[in-house]
């Protein structure tokens, strides 16, 4: 397998943990390149269910190697969590199988604080899961972040910089009636969480690169999706990062022209989470899949908001991700539908778009066009050929395939590592 890339092509929440674990068996290398625990990728194995947020699916495979990039701004104490949740699952992870680059940016205990803040302040309800990510991500951008070497160096010197920032960070609740952190007990977390984290600490650019000259083969976790993306996504409804597939170079250290194939994953449907814009949504499809106890954030546990495929949101993030290939998840997911809805274009003030407005609030004022497609009234699940699928979902492939100028390569047909049909 070349270097590969797996990216969201909706609102995130597409499977792609699912895809990034079915392709690890070919893979010597997961990289995770952006985002933070605000990500929620599941994947299930001969019945057993992991839920990663920071540690890259490829965890759970043995003799595989994971790295969490430069790009990722990492929580310590959350990322401990996630080790000994791992470990629940009789997972070990050591310094031999994760590494975590030194030029991570630390999530810090004031960034969650100010993330509830002021999401809680706001006029206009982003949906942040309030993990401190865009906070973070501020602080890089504005030069006054941490990053995971400072947390290794000097520890007077970091407590000194943490104090004075935690400082600050008070100063603004307390002035909101708002409980003040405690500097010195969160700091002593934090430089506690260092001793743990040492050895896993290394540059990972580096190890990345001679990697690449082993002939190894490297798998590129992209998390949340490309409308979720800081420049190509529903802003201001989107998240602090690059998520669509640049994000890979630029959060690895990886090169460009190193990374061979681009993978777009999408749901059948389409779903999101959090306020925003959702041209398709339909509260009714949605009931069926919330009474089912399916769709729930494996994040936050919100109730996921559903609706048909948009294939011109499709259309879009293969431009801009440059998709070789796409995965369509969860296509049993409408195993039980006489009709299903496909939208295939937008009107907006009377005019028709085949690619999305740049405005949110445009976003939320178009009217989806639909066509309809006979469903298949059939359960898809214990199918292991994509050639037995139901006709009508052959023709439902195919149309996606003809909209968006893509071929669809891969099928899930259910949540388990072995219900992955390639076409």
């Amino acid at each position: 397998m070349s270097n590969t890339v797996v990216i969201g092509a909706q609102w995130g929440d597409e499977g792609k943990g699912k895809i990034v674990d079915w392709l690890t068996e070919s893979a010597d290398v997961v990289v995770r390149p952006q985002g933070g625990n605000n990500a929620g990728h599941t994947v299930i194995c001969e019945g057993n269910k992991y839920v990663l947020h920071l540690i890259p699916s490829g965890i759970i495979w043995e003799g595989k190697s994971c790295i969490i990039g430069n790009g990722v701004v990492m929580d310590p104490v959350a990322l401990l969590g996630e080790f000994e949740y791992l470990k629940g699952k009789g997972i070990e992870v050591t310094p031999e199988k994760l590494k975590i680059s030194n030029r991570a940016h630390l999530v810090m205990p004031y960034h969650r604080e100010m993330d509830a803040y002021r999401e809680a302040n706001r006029g206009n309800k982003i949906g942040t899961t309030k993990r401190g990510i865009g906070p973070t991500y501020g602080d890089k951008i504005d030069r006054v972040g941490f990053r995971l070497h400072d947390l290794m160096g000097d520890p007077t010197v970091f407590l000194e910089r943490f104090y004075a920032q935690t400082d600050s960070c008070n100063v603004l609740l307390e002035s909101a009636a708002l409980e003040k952190i405690d500097k010195e007990v969160e700091g002593k977390k934090l430089l506690d969480a260092a001793e743990v984290l040492r050895p896993f600490v290394a540059d990972t650019v580096a190890i990345l690169h001679r990697y690449m000259k082993e002939g190894k083969t490297l798998l590129f976790e992209g998390a949340q999706g490309t409308y979720l993306d800081i420049d190509q996504g529903t802003y201001p409804f989107v998240t602090s990062s690059n998520t669509t597939s640049g994000g890979a170079a630029t959060g690895s250290g990886v090169p460009p022209h190193s990374i061979d194939r681009v993978v777009g994953v999408c749901k059948a449907y389409t779903t999101r989470v959090g306020e925003g814009p959702f041209p398709t949504e339909d509260d009714d499809f949605g009931a069926k899949f919330h009474a089912m106890g399916r769709e729930f954030g494996a994040t936050t546990g919100r109730k996921r908001r559903c609706g048909w495929l948009d294939l011109v949101m499709l259309r879009y993030a293969a431009m801009v991700n440059g998709f070789d290939e796409l995965s369509v998840t969860i296509l049993d997911g409408l195993d039980d539908f006489d009709e299903i809805p496909i939208c295939i274009g937008y009107e907006l003030n009377g005019e028709k778009l085949d690619l999305p407005p740049a405005s949110a609030d445009d976003f939320a004022a178009v009217k989806p066009i639909y066509d309809t497609m006979p469903g298949w009234k059939t359960d898809i699940t214990a199918i292991r050929d994509a050639n037995e699928l139901p006709a009508n979902a052959i023709a439902y492939l195919d149309r996606i395939e003809a909209e968006v100028g893509v071929p669809v390569k891969s099928i899930g047909n259910g949540p388990d590592r072995d219900q992955t049909l390639l076409r």
